[in-house]
Protein backbone atom coordinates (compact mmCIF):
# COMPACT_ATOMS: atom_id res chain seq x y z
CA UNK A 1 0.00 0.00 0.00
CA UNK A 2 1.00 3.78 -0.60
CA UNK A 3 0.67 5.72 2.25
CA UNK A 4 -2.31 7.68 0.93
CA UNK A 5 -3.88 4.24 0.72
CA UNK A 6 -3.25 3.52 4.10
CA UNK A 7 -4.86 6.15 5.33
CA UNK A 8 -7.52 5.64 3.42
CA UNK A 9 -8.00 2.54 4.67
CA UNK A 10 -7.93 3.35 8.13
CA UNK A 11 -10.10 6.30 7.76
CA UNK A 12 -12.91 3.87 6.04
CA UNK A 13 -12.23 0.57 7.15
CA UNK A 14 -12.55 2.11 10.98
CA UNK A 15 -14.75 3.77 12.99
CA UNK A 16 -13.55 6.85 13.81
CA UNK A 17 -14.97 9.03 16.79
CA UNK A 18 -14.17 12.63 14.84
CA UNK A 19 -15.95 11.57 11.68
CA UNK A 20 -19.12 9.90 13.04
CA UNK A 21 -19.07 10.54 17.02
CA UNK A 22 -20.36 8.23 19.45
CA UNK A 23 -20.85 5.27 17.28
CA UNK A 24 -17.11 4.89 17.03
CA UNK A 25 -16.53 4.73 21.20
CA UNK A 26 -15.65 1.35 22.44
CA UNK A 27 -16.52 1.16 26.12
CA UNK A 28 -13.79 -1.47 26.98
CA UNK A 29 -10.50 -2.11 26.48
CA UNK A 30 -10.93 -5.54 25.21
CA UNK A 31 -9.46 -5.05 22.08
CA UNK A 32 -6.67 -2.29 23.19
CA UNK A 33 -4.97 -5.42 25.00
CA UNK A 34 -6.18 -7.70 22.32
CA UNK A 35 -3.62 -4.77 19.89
CA UNK A 36 -0.94 -4.35 22.30
CA UNK A 37 -0.92 -8.40 23.58
CA UNK A 38 -0.21 -8.48 19.59
CA UNK A 39 2.19 -6.15 19.41
CA UNK A 40 4.08 -8.22 22.35
CA UNK A 41 3.01 -5.19 24.89
CA UNK A 42 4.96 -2.31 23.83
CA UNK A 43 3.09 0.16 26.26
CA UNK A 44 5.34 -1.72 28.91
CA UNK A 45 8.70 -0.27 27.12
CA UNK A 46 8.62 3.00 27.87
CA UNK A 47 8.45 5.67 30.79
CA UNK A 48 5.21 7.96 30.06
CA UNK A 49 3.11 10.90 31.98
CA UNK A 50 -0.82 10.33 31.32
CA UNK A 51 -3.10 13.08 30.78
CA UNK A 52 -6.65 13.69 31.06
CA UNK A 53 -9.44 16.71 31.20
CA UNK A 54 -12.11 18.55 29.49
CA UNK A 55 -9.63 21.34 28.45
CA UNK A 56 -6.50 22.02 28.63
CA UNK A 57 -5.05 18.69 27.98
CA UNK A 58 -3.42 19.37 24.41
CA UNK A 59 -1.80 22.25 25.52
CA UNK A 60 -0.68 20.57 28.75
CA UNK A 61 0.53 17.26 26.85
CA UNK A 62 2.79 19.37 24.57
CA UNK A 63 4.42 22.21 27.13
CA UNK A 64 5.68 18.91 29.05
CA UNK A 65 6.59 17.13 25.96
CA UNK A 66 9.03 20.44 25.20
CA UNK A 67 10.27 20.82 28.83
CA UNK A 68 11.24 16.89 29.04
CA UNK A 69 12.83 16.83 25.16
CA UNK A 70 15.09 20.29 26.65
CA UNK A 71 15.78 17.73 29.12
CA UNK A 72 17.51 15.55 26.71
CA UNK A 73 15.10 12.60 27.32
CA UNK A 74 14.43 11.04 24.12
CA UNK A 75 10.26 12.16 24.26
CA UNK A 76 7.25 9.95 22.78
CA UNK A 77 4.09 12.59 22.21
CA UNK A 78 0.29 10.93 21.31
CA UNK A 79 -2.42 13.57 21.14
CA UNK A 80 -5.66 13.64 19.42
CA UNK A 81 -6.95 14.69 17.59
CA UNK A 82 -4.86 16.12 14.37
CA UNK A 83 -5.20 19.33 12.60
CA UNK A 84 -4.11 18.60 9.16
CA UNK A 85 -1.85 15.97 9.07
CA UNK A 86 -2.40 12.10 10.56
CA UNK A 87 1.00 11.98 11.42
CA UNK A 88 0.56 14.98 13.76
CA UNK A 89 -1.08 12.49 16.60
CA UNK A 90 2.39 10.53 16.86
CA UNK A 91 5.87 12.21 17.31
CA UNK A 92 9.49 11.89 18.83
CA UNK A 93 11.03 14.80 20.32
CA UNK A 94 8.54 16.91 18.14
CA UNK A 95 9.09 15.41 14.61
CA UNK A 96 6.07 13.04 13.09
CA UNK A 97 6.13 9.37 13.10
CA UNK A 98 7.24 8.60 9.37
CA UNK A 99 4.71 7.23 6.58
CA UNK A 100 6.84 4.48 6.30
CA UNK A 101 6.21 3.25 9.78
CA UNK A 102 2.64 4.12 9.26
CA UNK A 103 2.30 1.53 6.12
CA UNK A 104 4.45 -1.05 7.73
CA UNK A 105 2.47 -0.65 10.82
CA UNK A 106 -0.88 -1.24 8.95
CA UNK A 107 0.06 -3.97 6.95
CA UNK A 108 1.15 -5.58 9.94
CA UNK A 109 -1.95 -5.12 11.75
CA UNK A 110 -4.71 -5.58 9.23
CA UNK A 111 -5.41 -9.80 10.13
CA UNK A 112 -6.10 -8.22 13.15
CA UNK A 113 -8.12 -5.27 12.13
CA UNK A 114 -10.41 -8.06 10.04
CA UNK A 115 -11.05 -10.35 13.21
CA UNK A 116 -11.35 -7.61 16.46
CA UNK A 117 -13.01 -4.87 14.53
CA UNK A 118 -11.40 -2.27 16.13
CA UNK A 119 -12.09 1.12 16.27
CA UNK A 120 -9.44 3.83 14.82
CA UNK A 121 -9.06 5.19 17.84
CA UNK A 122 -7.54 1.91 19.16
CA UNK A 123 -4.95 1.34 16.48
CA UNK A 124 -3.52 4.51 16.73
CA UNK A 125 -2.90 4.29 20.57
CA UNK A 126 -1.51 0.47 19.25
CA UNK A 127 0.79 1.98 16.87
CA UNK A 128 1.89 5.03 18.97
CA UNK A 129 3.23 2.61 21.64
CA UNK A 130 4.47 0.28 18.95
CA UNK A 131 6.49 3.28 17.65
CA UNK A 132 7.49 4.38 21.27
CA UNK A 133 8.99 1.31 21.98
CA UNK A 134 10.98 0.96 18.72
CA UNK A 135 12.21 4.46 19.09
CA UNK A 136 13.34 3.36 22.22
CA UNK A 137 12.02 6.70 24.04
CA UNK A 138 12.95 7.58 28.00
CA UNK A 139 9.45 8.95 28.05
CA UNK A 140 6.64 9.39 26.31
CA UNK A 141 3.50 11.80 27.22
CA UNK A 142 0.06 10.40 26.65
CA UNK A 143 -2.98 12.32 26.10
CA UNK A 144 -6.26 10.55 26.73
CA UNK A 145 -8.91 10.93 23.86
CA UNK A 146 -12.41 10.84 26.18
CA UNK A 147 -12.74 10.48 29.46
CA UNK A 148 -10.35 8.41 30.85
CA UNK A 149 -11.33 5.07 32.61
CA UNK A 150 -12.37 3.49 29.42
CA UNK A 151 -9.98 5.06 27.57
CA UNK A 152 -7.47 3.28 25.29
CA UNK A 153 -4.82 4.88 26.63
CA UNK A 154 -5.66 3.70 29.70
CA UNK A 155 -3.68 0.33 29.53
CA UNK A 156 -0.24 2.54 30.53
CA UNK A 157 1.58 2.51 33.79
CA UNK A 158 2.75 6.05 33.90
CA UNK A 159 5.05 8.08 36.62
CA UNK A 160 2.61 10.40 36.97
CA UNK A 161 -1.61 10.74 36.35
CA UNK A 162 -2.29 14.44 35.71
CA UNK A 163 -5.80 15.81 35.18
CA UNK A 164 -6.55 19.08 33.82
CA UNK A 165 -9.82 20.06 35.08
CA UNK A 166 -13.42 18.78 34.53
CA UNK A 167 -15.99 20.65 32.73
CA UNK A 168 -19.65 19.51 30.10
CA UNK A 169 -18.45 17.87 27.66
CA UNK A 170 -19.33 14.50 26.14
CA UNK A 171 -21.99 14.07 28.68
CA UNK A 172 -23.93 11.68 26.13
CA UNK A 173 -20.72 9.15 26.87
CA UNK A 174 -19.54 10.67 30.56
CA UNK A 175 -22.33 11.38 32.30
CA UNK A 176 -24.39 14.45 32.83
CA UNK A 177 -23.30 15.54 36.02
CA UNK A 178 -19.47 17.22 36.74
CA UNK A 179 -19.19 14.91 39.44
CA UNK A 180 -20.00 11.67 36.92
CA UNK A 181 -17.76 13.16 34.43
CA UNK A 182 -14.94 13.40 37.34
CA UNK A 183 -14.81 10.01 37.95
CA UNK A 184 -14.49 8.63 34.32
CA UNK A 185 -11.27 11.18 34.39
CA UNK A 186 -10.08 9.67 37.79
CA UNK A 187 -9.93 6.28 35.90
CA UNK A 188 -6.37 7.15 35.32
CA UNK A 189 -5.48 7.26 38.56
CA UNK A 190 -3.57 4.12 39.27
CA UNK A 191 -2.16 2.74 42.70
CA UNK A 192 0.56 4.14 44.35
CA UNK A 193 1.19 6.96 41.22
CA UNK A 194 1.16 10.20 41.97
CA UNK A 195 -1.96 12.36 40.59
CA UNK A 196 -1.81 16.26 39.49
CA UNK A 197 -4.96 17.66 39.43
CA UNK A 198 -4.66 21.04 38.04
CA UNK A 199 -7.99 22.32 38.91
CA UNK A 200 -10.90 21.38 41.12
CA UNK A 201 -14.68 22.22 41.76
CA UNK A 202 -16.55 21.56 44.72
CA UNK A 203 -18.36 18.75 43.44
CA UNK A 204 -14.87 17.25 42.03
CA UNK A 205 -13.00 17.09 44.42
CA UNK A 206 -13.94 14.61 46.80
CA UNK A 207 -14.54 12.32 43.35
CA UNK A 208 -10.35 12.96 42.94
CA UNK A 209 -9.68 12.38 46.78
CA UNK A 210 -11.78 9.14 47.27
CA UNK A 211 -10.53 7.45 44.05
CA UNK A 212 -6.79 8.85 45.32
CA UNK A 213 -7.33 7.03 48.37
CA UNK A 214 -8.58 4.27 47.11
CA UNK A 215 -5.54 3.96 45.28
CA UNK A 216 -2.80 4.87 47.97
CA UNK A 217 -1.96 7.62 45.14
CA UNK A 218 -0.43 10.72 46.34
CA UNK A 219 -2.77 13.46 44.98
CA UNK A 220 -1.89 17.45 44.67
CA UNK A 221 -3.74 20.16 43.81
CA UNK A 222 -1.33 22.41 41.52
CA UNK A 223 -4.07 25.40 41.87
CA UNK A 224 -4.01 25.20 45.65
CA UNK A 225 -0.05 25.04 45.51
CA UNK A 226 0.97 27.61 42.80
CA UNK A 227 -1.42 30.89 41.59
CA UNK A 228 -0.23 33.35 39.26
CA UNK A 229 1.33 36.64 40.96
CA UNK A 230 1.19 38.81 37.68
CA UNK A 231 0.66 38.34 33.88
CA UNK A 232 1.32 40.20 30.96
CA UNK A 233 -0.41 39.80 27.51
CA UNK A 234 2.67 41.46 25.01
CA UNK A 235 3.27 40.55 21.23
CA UNK A 236 2.18 37.66 21.05
CA UNK A 237 3.26 35.96 24.23
CA UNK A 238 2.15 35.78 27.68
CA UNK A 239 5.02 36.51 30.57
CA UNK A 240 3.57 35.02 33.95
CA UNK A 241 4.51 35.72 37.38
CA UNK A 242 3.90 32.26 39.65
CA UNK A 243 3.95 32.42 43.23
CA UNK A 244 3.98 29.06 45.42
CA UNK A 245 1.30 29.71 48.16
CA UNK A 246 2.76 30.58 51.52
CA UNK A 247 6.02 31.28 50.52
CA UNK A 248 7.91 34.26 48.97
CA UNK A 249 8.65 32.27 45.69
CA UNK A 250 7.97 34.01 42.84
CA UNK A 251 9.43 32.51 39.07
CA UNK A 252 8.83 33.70 35.75
CA UNK A 253 7.80 32.47 32.91
CA UNK A 254 7.47 33.67 28.87
CA UNK A 255 5.02 31.81 27.17
CA UNK A 256 4.67 30.98 23.90
CA UNK A 257 1.42 29.60 23.90
CA UNK A 258 -0.27 33.33 24.22
CA UNK A 259 -3.97 32.71 25.27
CA UNK A 260 -4.68 33.92 28.96
CA UNK A 261 -6.01 30.34 29.83
CA UNK A 262 -2.59 28.60 29.38
CA UNK A 263 -1.76 30.40 32.55
CA UNK A 264 -3.93 27.57 34.40
CA UNK A 265 -2.12 24.75 32.55
CA UNK A 266 1.12 26.26 32.83
CA UNK A 267 0.70 25.92 36.52
CA UNK A 268 -0.16 21.96 36.06
CA UNK A 269 2.93 21.42 34.10
CA UNK A 270 5.03 23.05 36.52
CA UNK A 271 3.39 20.82 39.64
CA UNK A 272 3.71 18.29 37.22
CA UNK A 273 7.70 18.59 36.86
CA UNK A 274 8.48 18.56 40.21
CA UNK A 275 6.58 15.58 40.67
CA UNK A 276 8.85 14.19 38.11
CA UNK A 277 12.08 15.83 39.68
CA UNK A 278 10.87 13.77 43.10
CA UNK A 279 11.12 10.43 41.22
CA UNK A 280 14.50 11.21 39.77
CA UNK A 281 14.27 12.62 36.53
CA UNK A 282 16.61 15.61 36.37
CA UNK A 283 14.80 18.79 34.68
CA UNK A 284 16.76 22.03 35.66
CA UNK A 285 14.67 25.36 36.51
CA UNK A 286 16.39 27.10 33.18
CA UNK A 287 15.46 24.18 31.18
CA UNK A 288 11.73 24.71 32.22
CA UNK A 289 12.12 28.28 30.64
CA UNK A 290 13.61 27.30 27.78
CA UNK A 291 10.95 24.84 26.72
CA UNK A 292 8.08 27.12 27.69
CA UNK A 293 9.65 29.89 25.33
CA UNK A 294 9.31 27.74 22.60
CA UNK A 295 6.79 25.04 22.67
CA UNK A 296 5.57 25.50 19.34
CA UNK A 297 8.68 25.08 17.64
CA UNK A 298 9.58 22.41 19.62
CA UNK A 299 6.35 20.16 19.40
CA UNK A 300 4.41 21.62 16.29
CA UNK A 301 1.39 22.71 18.33
CA UNK A 302 -0.70 24.90 16.65
CA UNK A 303 -4.41 25.82 16.89
CA UNK A 304 -4.21 27.71 20.20
CA UNK A 305 -5.01 31.06 19.89
CA UNK A 306 -2.95 31.34 17.00
CA UNK A 307 -2.23 34.22 15.19
CA UNK A 308 -1.78 33.64 11.24
CA UNK A 309 -2.20 37.30 9.19
CA UNK A 310 -2.03 40.78 10.75
CA UNK A 311 -4.13 43.50 9.53
CA UNK A 312 -6.59 42.13 9.86
CA UNK A 313 -5.39 39.71 12.36
CA UNK A 314 -6.90 36.57 12.29
CA UNK A 315 -6.49 33.97 14.83
CA UNK A 316 -7.48 30.06 15.35
CA UNK A 317 -8.08 28.28 18.49
CA UNK A 318 -9.84 25.12 18.83
CA UNK A 319 -11.77 25.96 21.62
CA UNK A 320 -15.05 23.65 21.46
CA UNK A 321 -16.90 23.27 24.43
CA UNK A 322 -18.43 25.60 26.89
CA UNK A 323 -15.65 26.09 28.87
CA UNK A 324 -13.09 26.40 26.47
CA UNK A 325 -15.38 29.26 24.83
CA UNK A 326 -15.82 30.97 28.10
CA UNK A 327 -11.85 31.04 28.09
CA UNK A 328 -11.63 32.62 24.14
CA UNK A 329 -13.91 35.12 25.29
CA UNK A 330 -12.08 36.25 28.32
CA UNK A 331 -8.86 36.30 25.98
CA UNK A 332 -10.72 38.51 23.14
CA UNK A 333 -11.12 41.15 26.16
CA UNK A 334 -7.40 41.55 26.47
CA UNK A 335 -6.98 42.08 22.65
CA UNK A 336 -7.48 45.39 21.05
CA UNK A 337 -9.42 45.45 17.93
CA UNK A 338 -12.38 47.43 16.22
CA UNK A 339 -14.99 44.81 15.20
CA UNK A 340 -15.01 41.45 15.77
CA UNK A 341 -15.84 38.81 13.04
CA UNK A 342 -16.40 35.44 13.99
CA UNK A 343 -15.78 32.66 11.58
CA UNK A 344 -17.26 29.52 13.60
CA UNK A 345 -18.60 25.46 13.01
CA UNK A 346 -19.90 23.20 15.38
CA UNK A 347 -20.45 19.51 15.41
CA UNK A 348 -23.99 17.98 16.32
CA UNK A 349 -23.44 15.96 19.52
CA UNK A 350 -22.03 19.00 21.18
CA UNK A 351 -24.44 21.07 23.26
CA UNK A 352 -24.69 23.97 20.33
CA UNK A 353 -27.23 26.11 22.16
CA UNK A 354 -24.86 26.77 25.50
CA UNK A 355 -22.24 27.58 23.21
CA UNK A 356 -23.93 30.35 21.31
CA UNK A 357 -25.41 31.97 24.12
CA UNK A 358 -22.00 32.83 25.34
CA UNK A 359 -20.66 34.50 22.39
CA UNK A 360 -21.17 38.21 22.02
CA UNK A 361 -24.00 39.69 19.62
CA UNK A 362 -22.15 42.56 18.49
CA UNK A 363 -19.69 40.45 16.53
CA UNK A 364 -20.45 39.42 12.46
CA UNK A 365 -21.05 35.85 12.11
CA UNK A 366 -20.00 33.21 9.13
CA UNK A 367 -21.46 30.36 10.25
CA UNK A 368 -19.49 27.21 8.10
CA UNK A 369 -18.99 23.38 8.76
CA UNK A 370 -15.89 20.96 8.71
CA UNK A 371 -16.37 18.34 6.00
CA UNK A 372 -17.01 15.60 8.34
CA UNK A 373 -20.62 13.82 9.12
CA UNK A 374 -20.41 15.22 12.74
CA UNK A 375 -20.85 18.65 11.08
CA UNK A 376 -23.97 20.58 12.11
CA UNK A 377 -24.77 22.15 8.79
CA UNK A 378 -24.36 25.68 8.34
CA UNK A 379 -27.73 26.93 7.59
CA UNK A 380 -29.19 24.96 10.92
CA UNK A 381 -26.29 26.40 12.87
CA UNK A 382 -27.56 30.02 11.22
CA UNK A 383 -30.96 29.39 12.29
CA UNK A 384 -29.89 28.64 15.69
CA UNK A 385 -27.62 31.41 16.06
CA UNK A 386 -30.47 34.05 15.08
CA UNK A 387 -32.41 32.84 18.14
CA UNK A 388 -29.86 34.11 20.21
CA UNK A 389 -29.51 37.69 18.07
CA UNK A 390 -26.09 36.41 16.19
CA UNK A 391 -26.53 37.67 12.88
CA UNK A 392 -24.40 36.60 9.53
CA UNK A 393 -24.55 34.62 6.84
CA UNK A 394 -23.37 30.95 6.26
CA UNK A 395 -21.14 29.57 4.07
CA UNK A 396 -20.65 25.64 2.68
CA UNK A 397 -16.78 25.26 3.88
CA UNK A 398 -14.18 26.60 6.29
CA UNK A 399 -11.89 28.83 3.63
CA UNK A 400 -14.73 30.38 1.73
CA UNK A 401 -16.15 31.72 5.39
CA UNK A 402 -12.70 33.16 6.04
CA UNK A 403 -12.53 34.55 2.65
CA UNK A 404 -15.40 36.55 3.32
CA UNK A 405 -14.40 37.61 6.92
CA UNK A 406 -11.16 38.59 6.00
CA UNK A 407 -12.82 40.74 2.59
CA UNK A 408 -15.09 42.13 4.91
CA UNK A 409 -13.12 43.06 7.92
CA UNK A 410 -11.08 46.78 8.09
CA UNK A 411 -6.67 46.43 9.63
CA UNK A 412 -7.64 47.11 12.60
CA UNK A 413 -10.65 44.12 13.11
CA UNK A 414 -9.84 40.93 14.28
CA UNK A 415 -11.63 37.64 12.98
CA UNK A 416 -11.91 34.56 14.67
CA UNK A 417 -12.10 31.14 13.92
CA UNK A 418 -13.48 28.47 16.38
CA UNK A 419 -15.66 26.01 17.60
CA UNK A 420 -14.49 22.52 16.26
CA UNK A 421 -10.74 21.11 15.83
CA UNK A 422 -12.20 20.08 12.55
CA UNK A 423 -12.87 23.79 11.11
CA UNK A 424 -9.44 25.23 12.57
CA UNK A 425 -7.97 22.08 11.13
CA UNK A 426 -9.53 22.81 7.21
CA UNK A 427 -7.68 26.56 7.59
CA UNK A 428 -5.23 26.64 4.31
CA UNK A 429 -2.35 28.24 4.27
Amino acid sequence: MTYQDTLDYLYNRLPMFSRIGSAAYKKDLTNTRLVCNFLNNPQHAFKSVHIAGTNGKGSTSHMLAAILQTAGYKTGLYTSPHLKDFRERIKVNGEMISQSFVIDFTERIQPLIEEIEPSFFEITVGMAFDYFAQEKVDIAVIETGLGGRLDSTNIIQPEVAVITNIGWDHMNLLGNSLAAIAGEKAGIIKHNTPVIIGEVLPQTQPVFEQKAAAENAPLVIASHKHFVAEWKYQHHQLQVQLATTGTDIRNSYTLDLPGFYQTKNVITVLETVHQLRQLGWQITEAQVRTALQQVKKLTGLHGRWEVIHQHPAVILDVAHNEDGIKQVLAQLELTDHHHLHIVIGLVKDKEVEKVLALLPKEASYYFTRASIPRALPEDQLAAKAATFQLSGYHYPDVNTALHAARQKAGTQDLVLVCGSVFVVGEVEG
